[in-house]
């Protein structure tokens, strides 16, 4: 969920313990768009609310999770005193925190939390405005500043947006995102949450990690300042960036049973956790729908279920290593049972060929964002 050109679209060792905070997964925002009566019913009979805190172990700190209609994953935080409580998506595509403002008067602001800023006494305001345009819609908003949470993390003093105008969130079931990418990214100028956190000393390790379930309510989880090694199989594989910057490495090639379909001669690659899809320019993601054999219709390609099992996977190939994504992986239903594909044409063109590398991937590969080595680490999900 990357801000301007790009689709906008983690173990702590806080005192000796271990914070991992859990994530949600809703629909992107295209796909409830789309489903824009189902998801509203859904809403409706799911208010938002509170989320009750699990209690805390001796090393470790767990938020429980929600998953709505099966798609991005968010998780709370808190900002203000006393703290106020919002869901966002955490998102390595961009690098700015933004939650609705009081003064909000978009249809999009209606059924999200809002954020008072008569009702925190820390709440400090600035006279910066700031505009972020997604590929789904923009917000325009002023910067400010007050204490944020993320489970026992406390970032005092964190810069961040509030929205006063938007336009193509109407109907998220997010309140906002947490940008998790260079500060380089961010639109703001605000020091990213993270960069705070680190400059602050609430994290020991500049790493955090994602690990992304499928199809269960609870388990999915990000992490802040080290990695928890239940959550993958083997060694992590250590990727490095292709500059500070940005969480962009360089990709071998992608193939299907052993031919190479793109990426030919090597290619960049993103990893963004704000997408649920696999991006890539729209001449090769047709060859590839082809390859499937795919049928268009609207904005998605479908393939007959009974399909699944037969079809190939797309094997990824980043610095030698393979990362196969089995046809189930890369194949979801839509709210009529139909089966379609999560490749999707990049609505960008960048003078190198590009890939986004969302959560169709990473659900498949526990990632590790290590910023203090400028590197991605890859494993197989558990």
């Amino acid at each position: 969920m990357s801000a301007s050109r790009y689709h906008c679209h983690l173990s702590l060792h806080l005192f000796g313990s271990l914070c991992e905070i859990p994530l949600r997964r809703v629909k992107t925002m295209r796909k409830a768009l789309s489903e824009k009566n189902m998801l509203n019913s859904f809403l409706k009979e799911h208010a938002y609310r509170v989320s009750p805190i699990s209690s805390r172990s001796s090393n470790l700190t767990i938020h429980p999770l929600r998953n709505i209609m099966n798609m991005l994953y968010v998780g709370n935080i808190t900002i203000g005193t006393p703290p106020q409580e919002f869901q966002v998506v955490f998102d390595t595509g961009s690098s700015d925190l933004w939650v609705p403002s009081i003064f909000c008067n978009s249809p999009a602001c209606y059924t999200y939390a809002i954020f008072n800023h008569l009702k925190s006494s820390t709440f400090r305001p600035t006279r910066r405005i700031f505009t972020i345009k997604y590929s789904s819609g923009w917000i325009k908003g002023a910067v400010a500043y007050d204490t944020v949470w993320i489970g026992d993390l406390v970032s005092i003093d964190q810069a961040f947006g509030l929205s006063v105008l938007a336009d193509g969130f109407e109907g998220m079931p997010f309140d906002g995102i947490l940008g998790l990418n260079y500060p380089n990214i961010s639109v703001s100028g605000a020091i990213p949450i993270f960069d705070n956190l680190k400059n602050q000393g609430a994290i020991s390790e500049p790493v955090f990690a994602f690990y992304l379930n499928k199809n269960k309510r609870g388990g999915s989880v990000v992490m802040f300042g080290g990695v928890d090694h239940r959550y993958y199989k083997g060694e992590l594989n250590w990727v490095p960036l292709i500059q500070a910057g940005d969480w962009r490495v360089h990709m071998d090639s992608i193939s299907m049973k052993k031919k190479v379909i793109a990426c030919s001669g090597g290619c960049e690659a993103l990893l963004y956790t704000g997408t649920s899809l696999i991006q890539g320019p729209s001449s090769l993601v047709d060859d590839i729908h082809k390859l499937i054999g795919t049928t268009p219709q609207g904005s998605k390609h479908y393939v007959s279920c009974l399909t699944i099992n037969t079809l190939p996977s797309i094997v990824f190939t980043i610095n030698s290593i393979n990362y196969p994504v089995p046809a189930r992986a890369y194949i979801l239903k839509d709210s009529r049972g139909e089966c379609y594909t999560t490749l999707k044409a990049n609505s960008w063109s960048p003078s190198t060929e590009t890939w986004i590398l969302g959560d169709v991937f990473l659900r498949r590969y526990f990632s590790v964002f290590d910023r203090g080595n400028d590197r991605i680490g890859l494993a197989q999900a558990v």
